[in-house]
């Protein structure tokens, strides 16, 4: 199984006919079954026009009444951005991911005090996307790294979540999904819901969870852990290894009060029973201890 997209999912790209968006929906349409997958896209009076063999919209209710999708990828500009997720959600979609960085705010804070009380799931802004490997990629994420296995991943870090997957390609281990929630202070889904979702997958053993300095998600999603998780968790949090006086993250990653630093998280993480390591370079080594 996978946890949010699979090969039945249908795909439309919100900002399609800019140059960023075009090309990575090109990208995804290569990858396993993302010719299938991806049916539209979505430019305001840019409708009618054929691209990559996809039909482009006026408007997302559009899209999703001619062509049946659900789920909607942003490559929309900053300014207009938090814009093109109100639309999605007003048209009700199941799932937007949001890759666009740089969205003020203010916008966002609005965004989501709109999306109280509707169905739509948000992933980002300022992610890498998902994937579930080898049925489809929604995303920048490099899809050859991907293979299919028992491993979970979810990460505030797209850099690291790439790591985190090349580690584990190298001891043979593919992943069940993997998921860029992005490190904006204001986003959508957080490590929790993720985790949910997981714990819920059949298919899914055990999971990398990649955090940032800034916030308090991890530690609420470590607590959450020690009371529910059923399966074996590594965890790790960028800027637990920098040097004195640097912080490594997110931009948007705020410390307060001498709250959110790697430090805290990891101490809340490992008293929750997650496994940590402190070292970029032996997440994957230290799941497959995990697993035998």
């Amino acid at each position: 199984m996978s946890i949010l997209i699979d090969r039945n999912t249908r795909v439309m790209t919100q900002g399609m006919t800019g140059k960023t968006g075009l090309f990575h929906t090109r990208l995804c349409q290569e990858y396993a079954n993302g010719a299938e997958c991806f049916v539209a896209g979505v430019t305001p009076g840019k409708g009618g026009q054929l691209l990559e063999g996809v039909p482009v919209f006026d408007t997302v209710r559009d899209a999703r009444d001619q062509t049946g999708a659900t789920v909607s990828v942003i490559y929309v500009p900053p300014p207009y951005a938090a814009a093109a997720i109100d639309e999605a959600v007003d048209a009700d979609l199941d799932l937007v991911i949001c890759i666009t960085e740089g969205i003020p705010v203010r916008d966002m804070i609005r965004t989501r005090y709109r999306m109280q009380g509707r169905k739509t799931r948000l992933i980002g802004p300022n992610c890498p996307g998902l994937i579930t490997p080898d049925e489809i990629k929604i995303g920048i994420m490099p899809g050859h790294i991907h293979h299919k296995g028992p491993v979970g991943v979810v990460s505030r870090s797209g850099t690291l979540t790439y790591e985190a997957v090349g580690q584990l390609r190298e001891l043979g281990l593919g992943q069940s999904s993997c998921v860029g929630i992005g490190g904006d202070p204001v986003n959508g889904m957080k490590h929790i819901d993720v985790m949910r979702l997981f714990n819920a997958d059949p298919e899914t053993e055990a999971v990398i969870m990649v955090g940032e300095i800034g916030g308090n998600d991890e530690e609420a999603c470590a607590r959450w852990i020690r009371e529910h998780m059923t399966k074996p968790v590594v965890g790790f949090i960028a800027g637990a290894t920098a040097p004195p006086g640097k912080r490594m993250g997110h931009a948007g990653a705020i410390i307060s009060g001498g709250h959110g630093t790697a430090r805290e998280k990891l101490e809340v993480m490992e008293e929750c029973g997650i496994v940590i390591t402190r070292n970029p370079a032996e997440m994957g080594k230290t799941l497959n201890s995990l697993l035998g």
